[in-house]
């Protein structure tokens, strides 16, 4: 719902936020306020020692602010539970209701401090276990009323007190073009400072220059447009996220067409070219992976790899490779040695160095499969998640190969440097000297995956026959990319506006989902019943998230809201997708028996993001490895099957 306005701006917090923090609060006051009774008539008749009286009067002054606190939170939970996420009328009266609450801090702030006073006093002798518990209840207070000033630290909203208008289209037809334009531009500035600030907060500890002044700038213009058009606050972004995992899991669960795949038997050139791509892909898999350096060799073998690493890090070695970039102790290159089974000789270039847009990858000859390797890393450093975050579209053409192509930007880049250094400083020359009958194969995973497709397009003219594998590619890369994240986000908008059930059941059912399963919540929307072309029409609540937003978030009319054509370019993978799915998991005590499907696929499938607990954990380049192990393992041992049944699992 819209965020919450008090004290004449816009907090980060809804109306309806207020049931579990204050239910929590609400039973906290309650133990304390029951325990400081018990204590109270149990000591009733004990406080004529020195300074008893000023015990006794703390007491019972604490009793009943802690009453009036407790009346305000059950009003302020109690109307927090009315309503449903878009339907806010019920709860009209809780701004009034949190000014009493707010005001409350005032005179619990002051008797903290007075007895904190009082309890520290020399002068007070009265029994040490009520001195000790009312010292407990000022140790309360002030937690409490530090948790209440971080809390309020967190919702605060720098734009929520930018002064603009509710600009309606019959209200920006009225302004002049100047005034509107200035207004728009001013709207738009603090939007981008703001988030600018956010994000040199949060890559403090990297040194800063240039490059990383303008990703930052850049950075923070794609988060002010994607989210200058919803008045989401993050619990909204929570409870949509949880009914869109449930929506999916419904939808699995029912029974479908299938779809249209390549069907294939075993004698079919189309299976023996998924086999032979799924063991190459294998194959491959472990140079993407080992081009992240120690940090995965330790994730994967956390119990030997310092000791294996150490055995190495001080051993002599012989090699021709060309290393630059920092690898302290040989870490790196040991885990990269480790993981691919190469010799040192087999390395023709290494390069550790890390920068925004300047990501490290390895070139390596590679003699099973006679292949000159250029293997990049993924995201692993603030550096990468920058270049990974800088999703601007730009023009990209390659005579004989793109024209006219929209590219991410920050991977582009990323891909134009390490291109710089295999053509400009002759590294790929090297290597066709010394393995001249060699191919080129190029390999990465995530950002290392993205980099490396755009490369391949970058080389083919020079080298016709090479070979990108790509593994878990960004759906930024030439697919998605804003799209994707604009496309999850009316997704959120409309299901969260949509639902009839107050925000607390979503989250509550939704956790309870997410770690002991079961059914997918049924709860019924205002979607339910309604007919084909009418589903494509936005409804009264979306439009209300989208448009009709606190004047801190409203813009003028050139602002893309739920009805605009798309704002940016449809951007799609190159080359052939190979899609693996999860087709069952049996765990074990100790271990556990995952099955995988694979099969070709197409840019179609992959049209929205697919909301999921394990959508982290799946992208790992360990499970990936994992799956295509297992993939490849099966094959081999399937190679003497008659025939094979066609997989046509949907996800």
């Amino acid at each position: 719902m819209p965020g919450l306005v008090v004290f004449g701006r816009r907090w980060a917090i809804g109306s309806d936020d207020f049931v579990l923090p204050g239910a929590f609060e609400l039973f906290v006051r309650l133990l304390w306020w029951i325990g400081i009774l018990a204590l109270y008539a149990v000591h009733k008749g004990r406080f004529n020692c020195p300074g008893g009286g000023l015990l006794h009067s703390y007491l019972l002054v604490l009793l009943a602010l802690l009453a009036a606190i407790i009346c305000a939170l059950s009003a302020l939970v109690y109307i927090s539970m009315q309503g449903t996420i878009s339907n806010p009328g019920p709860r009209k009266s809780l701004p009034k209701l949190l000014y009493t609450r707010l005001l409350l801090y005032f005179p619990e702030f002051i008797w903290a401090v007075v007895g904190a006073v009082w309890v520290s006093d020399s002068s007070v002798q009265c029994e040490k276990t009520v001195i000790n518990v009312i010292m407990g209840t000022v140790i309360a207070s002030w937690v409490i009323i530090i948790f209440t000033i971080i809390g309020v630290v967190i919702v605060f909203d720098p734009l929520g007190g930018k002064k603009t208008f509710y600009l309606t289209n019959s209200v920006c037809r009225n302004l002049e073009s100047s005034q509107s334009g200035q207004l728009l531009y001013n709207v738009k500035n603090t939007a981008t400072r703001v988030w600018e600030k956010r994000i040199r907060l949060l890559c403090c500890c990297i040194v800063q220059d240039d490059d990383h002044r303008v990703a930052f700038t850049s950075i923070a213009e794609l988060f002010r447009t994607y989210f200058s058009d919803t008045d989401l606050v993050p619990s909204d972004i929570a409870a949509g996220l949880t009914l869109l995992h449930q929506e999916q899991d419904k939808m699995e669960s029912c029974p479908k067409e299938p779809e249209e795949v390549l069907c294939h038997s075993p004698s079919s050139l189309v299976t023996d070219d998924l086999d032979a791509e799924l063991e190459n892909a294998a194959h491959y898999m472990l140079f993407a992976a080992a081009a992240y350096g120690w940090p995965y060799y330790v994730y994967t073998n956390p119990f030997t790899a310092l000791c294996k690493l150490n055995g190495d890090c001080c051993r002599n070695r012989t090699t021709d490779s060309d290393i630059t970039g920092s690898d302290h102790h040989n870490f790196h290159f040991g885990s990269i040695l480790r993981i691919t089974g190469l010799q040192y000789r087999d390395f023709i270039h290494i390069s550790f160095h890390n920068k925004i847009y300047e990501i490290p990858f390895f070139v390596a000859l590679d003699h099973k499969k006679e292949a000159i390797v250029v293997a990049v890393r993924g995201t692993l450093s603030f550096e990468d998640i920058l270049t990974d975050l800088s999703a601007d579209c730009e023009d990209l053409t390659l005579e004989d190969v793109l024209e006219n192509g929209f590219v991410h930007k920050g991977i582009t880049q990323a891909a134009n440097y390490i291109y710089q250094k295999l053509i400009n400083d002759g590294i790929l020359n090297q290597a066709f000297t010394i393995a001249p009958e060699y191919k080129l194969v190029i390999v990465g995973h995530s950002l290392g995956g993205g980099t490396a497709s755009i490369l391949a397009i970058m080389l083919r003219n020079s080298f016709p026959t090479l070979r990108c594998y790509a593994f878990s590619p960004p759906g930024g890369l030439l697919r998605l990319s804003m799209p994707n994240m604009e496309d999850l986000k009316r997704r959120i908008v409309r299901i969260v506006a949509n639902c009839n059930r107050p925000k607390y059941q979503i989250l509550l059912h939704g956790c309870w989902y997410e770690v002991f399963g079961g059914d997918p919540d049924n709860f019924p929307t205002e979607l339910d019943g309604r007919n084909q072309d009418a589903l494509t029409q936005p409804l009264l609540a979306e439009e209300s998230l989208m448009v009709h937003r606190s004047p801190s978030y409203n813009t003028l009319e050139d602002e893309p809201h739920l009805s605009s054509p798309p704002q940016y370019p449809r951007l799609y993978l190159p080359g052939k997708i190979i899609h693996i799915v999860e087709e069952s998991s049996s765990r074990r005590w100790c271990s556990s028996d995952t099955k995988y499907t694979a099969r070709w696929s197409n840019e179609a499938v992959f049209s929205s993001i697919l909301i999921s607990p394990k959508m982290i954990t799946d992208h790992m380049p360990d499970v990936v490895l994992k799956a295509l192990n297992s993939l490849s393992q099966e094959h081999r041992s399937c190679i003497s099957c008659q025939a094979r049944e066609c997989n046509t699992n949907v996800v």
